[in-house]
């Protein structure tokens, strides 16, 4: 997958995503640490 596609998935995940910065990470639910997993991943691949 090239960068510029993740590009475009890390600014669609800004727009639709929830932030989940001001939480505490060991209250967050499954579905919570699987949408952050997510953003941190689509991010490692963008840059």
């Amino acid at each position: 997958m090239t960068k510029s596609f993740f590009r475009v998935l890390a600014k669609l995940n800004k727009a639709l995503l929830p932030k989940m910065w001001d939480k505490d990470l060991l209250r967050l639910t499954k579905t919570q640490k699987l949408i952050i997993a997510w953003r941190i991943w689509v991010t490692k691949n963008a840059l």
